[in-house]
């Protein structure tokens, strides 16, 4: 993908499961209680605070010269908590120029149709492109130990996303959108021999329920930062996190990788067997700066610290900005 670089980019956790005010972090690194007190906050409470949630929603803001954009990566499991955190952090959803779904999980884009709303709202009725592709309009859900199924909720569809304020762009290909300055994959290819997706996971495409382990709707976005590389965001990691990198180092070849942000999926029985192997071949990649958030999980979080160390390894918490 022909993305263009970006002088500057800063990145809000509007939705995370971790929320973590206390920890020292990286000068680059802005913490919730200097966020929500620089939106407006007169004293320190729980009202003023932001809400940790299952989900993952960042809203990621690029700059080249006097040219600013912003994508919505996701809007976390409901609309409340999207709305709540987004007013707490003063976010100016006017200024968001498109979303996107990473996949098509309700914990990713329950809160997507409050978040067209504040954002049709807030920017005098305009549509918001809305970045998707037909593989994640599907019902979903997970087979437990002992055989029951768990549907999951539906994601919101075309129609409502459209009622909403959005204007729905689905293709399964790559894209490269506002100015150039993000890409949004294509399939991820399914390459490492033990990343195996999600086991248990299911769907239903009309025909009762199948095995879904690869959930191969999910997609990551990109954004080039001059002088240091390419910012990977990604959601789930359902593909794996060394597909989903490799895929990155080769869409984007000869730029380099520099950082990766978002949630590795190495939580859960079926998934932290491979944080060994995974944490091994992340060495391939040079990364700079690793923000592992939602579904990673503190085993692999663990480990990743113990393995790069402090200085790259900084555990994302909600209401934190990122700036590269």
């Amino acid at each position: 993908m022909n993305i263009q670089p970006v002088d500057r980019c800063k990145v809000v956790v509007l939705v995370d499961n971790v929320t973590d005010i206390l920890s020292t972090i990286p000068d680059s690194i802005t913490g919730e209680v200097a966020n929500v007190f620089k939106a407006g906050a007169m004293k320190l409470s729980g009202r003023c605070l932001c809400c940790a949630h299952w989900g993952l929603s960042l809203a990621i803001t690029t700059e080249r010269g006097t040219t600013k954009r912003t994508l919505l990566f996701d809007s976390g499991p409901e609309g409340s908590t999207l709305e709540r955190n987004g007013n707490r952090l003063g976010i100016d959803f006017a200024s968001i120029d498109a979303a996107m779904f990473s996949h098509g999980h309700w914990d990713h884009v329950g809160g997507m149709i409050t978040a067209l709303e504040l954002i049709h709202s807030a920017n005098g009725g305009k549509k918001v492109p809305v970045h998707v592709n037909d593989g994640m309009f599907v019902r979903r859900g997970m087979s437990t130990p002992t055989g029951a199924i768990i549907p999951f909720e539906e994601v919101p569809g075309g129609d409502a996303l459209q009622a909403a304020g959005g204007e729905v762009i689905s293709t399964s290909e790559g894209r490269v959108l506002l100015d150039g300055m993000f890409g949004i994959s294509g399939e991820i290819p399914r390459i490492t021999p033990y990343e195996k997706g999600l086991p248990p996971h299911l769907k239903d495409a009309g025909n009762g329920w199948e095995p879904d382990p690869w959930i191969m709707d999910e997609r990551y976005a990109a954004v080039d930062v001059r002088d240091k590389g390419i910012i990977v965001f990604t959601a789930c990691s359902h593909a794996g996190i060394i597909n989903v990198l490799k895929d990155a180092r080769d869409a984007f070849d000869p730029v380099p990788l520099y950082g990766v942000i978002g949630g590795f999926h190495l939580s859960g029985a079926a998934c932290e067997a491979i944080i060994p192997q995974t944490v091994e071949d992340l060495k391939a990649f040079d990364l700079k700066m690793i923000v592992p958030g939602h579904c990673t999980g503190w085993r692999a979080i663990h480990k990743l610290v113990e393995t790069f160390g402090e200085d790259r390894v900084i555990p994302s918490a909600v209401g934190r900005t990122h700036r590269f």
